[in-house]
C-alpha cells in the first residue's frame, strides 16, 4: 500500500467475514500499532490443518514502523498466534493484560522462545507514542482482565471494544460504563465493535445466573459431577470451585489446558485455595458426591479428557451409572457433530448428561448480543462504525442495528480483512487494500500447506487414491512388464479384479501411444497418463480418484 502522509489508517488482517484470527492494524506516518494476534481453529474440510492464521506481508512491508502489539484479553483467537507472528516479525514490545501475559508467557516457554519484551497493562495505563496515545477500559468477557482499547490519533479517537458483554452481577468486575460514556463525550470518530452476537436478540445471561444453576445442580445431584468448560473461562471455573467448596466436594482436574488455566488463576490471586483440589488417587477414597471432576472436553475434542472418558479409555476414570456430565458451554460452529458423538456414548454409558440446550442457564456466552451492542453504539456515539469480529452475516446484521441508533448507513463500513479505512481530519472512507489471506499451521509448519494441497486431501477423502506403477525402457522407448495399479480408499483390489484389469490395459495403450510419437519425457508421460485416466475412470466408475503415476526407469542399451 502506498504510504499516504498524515492519514491514519485501520485495516483487519484477521477477524472479518470469520470468528477467530483476530487482528486489527492501526498506522500513521511511520508508526503502526497491532490489536491482537489470534489464531482460527479450522473447519472439518481444512484436512490435517492445526491452525489457521493471518497473512502477515503487510506487517512485513511495514516492520520498521511496528511500535507495539496490544492484546485486549486472553483467548486463543486473540493470543494464539503470537507464536507464529513472532517467527515472521520483529515486535519491539507485546502489551498484554495479567492473565493474557501469563498465558503469552506460558506460549513461549512451550514452544521455548526467548521473547522477554511483554509489559502487563491496567485499567489506568497509558501508553505514549510519536502520534498515538492509548489508554485501556475494563470490559466484562467470560476471561478476568478484558479491556477495550482507545486510541487517540492525530485524525480522531479509535474505539475498540474488544470482546465484551454488559453484565450488571458479574463474577469479576464490571464493565467501566462511566468511562466508556466519557469517552464517548469526548468524541471518537471510528468505533470498532464485536459483533459475534450480533444475530441474537435481547441481552445476554449474567453469569450470576450460571452460577445458581451449577450450584444447583451440584449440590442436589447424589452421585460424582464432570464439569466441561472452556479451560481459558477463567471466571467460570472459579465459580464452580467455590461452589465445591460450599458443598463439600473436592475437585480433580483432567486436561494440561485446564491444569494451566488453573496454575495461572492462582498466580493472579483469582484462587486462593489448593485445598479443594485433589488427584485422582485420592478421589478414590472419597464417595461419589464428595467428587467433581473439572475437564477439558467440551467441544468434542478426539482427545480431551471428556472424550477418553467417553470412550472407556481414560486411564484414571471409569463411568458409572450415577455420574452427572454437564456440559457448561456453547459449540463453536463447527463443532457441533463432534459434541453430539461424545453426548451419545455418554448416553451409551448410562451417565446422565446436561447440555445447554437443555439447562439453559449452565452457560452464557461472553459476547454482547443485540440490546447490548446497541448501548456501546449509544454510548461511544461514533460518526463512524465498522463492524468486526464476525461472520459476514453477523456483521450485516450489526450494521443494521447501528443504523437502528442513527448512525447513517454511508458512516458504516462493513469490510472484509484486507480492505482499508483513512482518517482524516474531516472524515473517514475506504482507502487502498493490502494483502489479507489464510495461512495453514500444519504441525510445526508454517504456510507450507497452501489450498492445492488441500484441495488434494479432500479428493483422497472422497475418492481414494490409484496409483499406476510403469517399468520402461526409455533409451528404447519400451514398457518392460504389465503396469501394476493398486488404490487406497478407492476400491477393494481383490474384489474388482475386472476393473484393475481394464485399468491396467487403459495405462499400457496410453503409454505405448506415447512412445510411438517419437520422443520421451517422463513428465510428459506421466502427465499423460493423469489426462487420460482421469475420465476413463470417471466413466467406469463415477468417481475421481487422485491419481499417481510412478515411471521406473530401466536404462537398457541392448
Amino acid at each position: 500500500m502506498q504510504e499516504k502522509k498524515n492519514i491514519t489508517s485501520v485495516v483487519a488482517l484477521g477477524g472479518l467475514g470469520e470468528v477467530g484470527k483476530n487482528m486489527y492494524v492501526v498506522t500513521h506516518n511511520e508508526e503502526l500499532i497491532i490489536i491482537d494476534a489470534g489464531v482460527m481453529f479450522p473447519e472439518d474440510d481444512l484436512m490435517g490443518i492445526d491452525y489457521v492464521i493471518q497473512d502477515v506481508s503487510y506487517l512485513k512491508e511495514n516492520e520498521e514502523k511496528i511500535k507495539a502489539l496490544v492484546i485486549t484479553h486472553g483467548h486463543e483467537d486473540h493470543i494464539g498466534g503470537i507464536v507464529f507472528l513472532l517467527q515472521n516479525v520483529h515486535i519491539p514490545c507485546i502489551y498484554a493484560p495479567a492473565i493474557a501475559s501469563s498465558l503469552i508467557r506460558h506460549k513461549l516457554e512451550d514452544n521455548t522462545m526467548d521473547y522477554q519484551n511483554i509489559e502487563v497493562i491496567e485499567k489506568d495505563s497509558h501508553l505514549k507514542f510519536k502520534y498515538f496515545d492509548l489508554e485501556f477500559i475494563t470490559t466484562t468477557h467470560s476471561i478476568p482482565d478484558s479491556f477495550a482499547v482507545v486510541i487517540h490519533t492525530p485524525n480522531g479517537t479509535i474505539f475498540e471494544t474488544g470482546d465484551f458483554k454488559f453484565d450488571l452481577t458479574p463474577i469479576g468486575p464490571m464493565a467501566d460504563l462511566h468511562k466508556i460514556a466519557k469517552i464517548g463525550e469526548e468524541g471518537v470518530k471510528l468505533l470498532l465493535s464485536d459483533s459475534t452476537n450480533a444475530l441474537s436478540e435481547g441481552f445476554s445471561k449474567s453469569e450470576s445466573c450460571v452460577d445458581e444453576a451449577l450450584n444447583d445442580i451440584i449440590s442436589r445431584h447424589p452421585g460424582r459431577v464432570i464439569i466441561a468448560t472452556f479451560a481459558s473461562n477463567t471466571y467460570r471455573i472459579k465459580h464452580i470451585v467455590e461452589t465445591c467448596r460450599k458443598n463439600h466436594r473436592q475437585i480433580v482436574t483432567f486436561g494440561r489446558s485446564m491444569e494451566t488455566s488453573i496454575d495461572i488463576a492462582f498466580q493472579n490471586g483469582l484462587l486462593k485455595d489448593r485445598s479443594t483440589f485433589i488427584d485422582a488417587n485420592k478421589a478414590k477414597t472419597l464417595k461419589r458426591n464428595e467428587v467433581c471432576i473439572l475437564c477439558t472436553g467440551s467441544q468434542g475434542e478426539p482427545l480431551a479428557a471428556l472424550s477418553r472418558i467417553a470412550n472407556g479409555v481414560h486411564k484414571q476414570i471409569s463411568l458409572m451409572n450415577d455420574d452427572l456430565v454437564v456440559f457448561s458451554s456453547k459449540p463453536i460452529p463447527g463443532n457441533a457433530a463432534s459434541i453430539n458423538k461424545v453426548i451419545n456414548k455418554l448416553y451409551l454409558k448410562g451417565v446422565k448428561v446436561f447440555t445447554n440446550q437443555e439447562f439453559s442457564d449452565i452457560h452464557t456466552s461472553g459476547h454482547a448480543k443485540q440490546e447490548e451492542l446497541k448501548l456501546m453504539l449509544r454510548l461511544v456515539k461514533p460518526q463512524y462504525f465498522m463492524p468486526m469480529h464476525g461472520e459476514y452475516r453477523m456483521l450485516m446484521a450489526h450494521k443494521a442495528l447501528a443504523e437502528e441508533c442513527q448512525i447513517p448507513s454511508e458512516n458504516i463500513f462493513v469490510c472484509k480483512n484486507g480492505d482499508t479505512l483513512y482518517l482524516t481530519e474531516n472524515k473517514v472512507e475506504r482507502g487502498e487494500p493490502v494483502i489479507a489471506g489464510d495461512v495453514y499451521v500444519d504441525g510445526s509448519r508454517i504456510g507450507d500447506v497452501g489450498s492445492s494441497v488441500i484441495k488434494e486431501r479432500k479428493i483422497m477423502s472422497h475418492d481414494g487414491i490409484l496409483m499406476a506403477i510403469i517399468n520402461v525402457n526409455p533409451l528404447k522407448k519400451q514398457l518392460l512388464i504389465k503396469p501394476n495399479v493398486t488404490t487406497r480408499g478407492f476400491i477393494m483390489v481383490n474384489e474388482n479384479a475386472d476393473l484393475i484389469d481394464k485399468i491396467e490395459k487403459k495405462v499400457t495403450s496410453i503409454v505405448r501411444e506415447s512412445f510411438a510419437k517419437g520422443s520421451y519425457s517422463y513428465t510428459d508421460l506421466k502427465n499423460q497418463i493423469i489426462l487420460d485416466l482421469s475420465p476413463y475412470i470417471s466413466t467406469l466408475t463415477g468417481r475421481h480418484p487422485m491419481i499417481l503415476p510412478v515411471i521406473m526407469e530401466v536404462r537398457q542399451s541392448d
